[in-house]
């Protein structure tokens, strides 16, 4: 099932711009810190990255309790190829282990998974068991986890720039017609509501190509913890924090 042939059954890409009533509806998350969390405790950083999967699992439970409806996470960008062989390997492996043991757990949980990216380069068998588990939790609606796999920003605005000037070219769109609100129903992100809070652990303060235009309007939080260290605690106190901010997108209050 490709990411773009999905129904919206909830918010469309620019219902959620306000979020919630008084928390964000739909945070975006950078996990970066899994390879010096492992290197400081003397661990190849395969190691990181297996506890960084296990944190996913934390900080999606938490989602609920929080008014947190939509939460993307960033696990593997169309630059990390160019990390050594036996950590893309291993993180493919990684990948295809995390799909089939937690399935039944998301599904009982209620959470509903997407994948957004260019699947072309994955491995057949990993791009079937993302097919399965979107497939799988389709009718859920507690929390939408959506995974960012072989994702870059500037890569989907080209991919969805392509299927925009396909249709134009076919006559099923005409240029006159084509504005701001056109191009963000053929980003993979065409069923989601623009994030409201984007966070990125390990120090960084960068995107790193990550929802490039639907985050033109996002809060930000970079911090200092390795995501493997990333509690609930954490996460509910930069939402908290989130709730506390004035967002004006571009106007006053008068």
């Amino acid at each position: 099932m490709s990411q773009n042939s999905d129904t919206a059954q909830d918010a469309g890409p620019q219902d959620g711009l306000q979020g919630g009533p008084t928390g964000p509806n739909h945070v975006a998350i950078i996990m970066d810190g899994n390879g010096r969390w492992a290197q400081r405790r003397g661990q190849p950083r395969l190691f990181g990255h297996r506890a960084g999967a296990r944190r996913v699992r934390e900080i999606v439970r938490a989602c609920p309790d929080l008014g947190v409806k939509y939460v993307t996470i960033f696990a593997f960008s169309t630059e990390n190829w160019k990390r050594t062989q036996t950590e893309v390997s291993g993180l493919m492996t990684l990948f295809r282990h995390y799909i089939k043991k937690e399935t039944r757990a998301l599904h009982d949980e209620g959470v509903r998974v997407r994948f957004i990216g260019d699947r072309v380069r994955l491995d057949a068998k990993l791009v079937k068991l993302m097919d399965e588990l979107e497939a799988h939790t389709s009718a859920n609606t507690k929390v939408n986890l959506t995974i960012a796999l072989n994702y870059g920003g500037r890569d989907e605005v080209a991919r969805a720039t392509q299927r925009l000037a396909q249709d134009v070219a076919d006559g099923r769109l005409d240029p006159a017609d084509v504005g701001e609100e056109t191009l963000p129903k053929y980003l993979d992100t065409c069923v989601l509501p623009d994030p409201d809070l984007v966070i990125r652990t390990s120090g960084e303060a960068r995107i790193s190509n990550f929802l490039l235009w639907q985050s033109a309007y996002a809060e930000y939080e970079f911090i200092e913890t390795l995501w493997p260290d990333f509690t609930d605690e954490i996460f509910a106190n930069l939402v908290k924090n989130y709730a506390g901010r004035d967002r004006r997108f571009g106007g006053v209050k008068t």
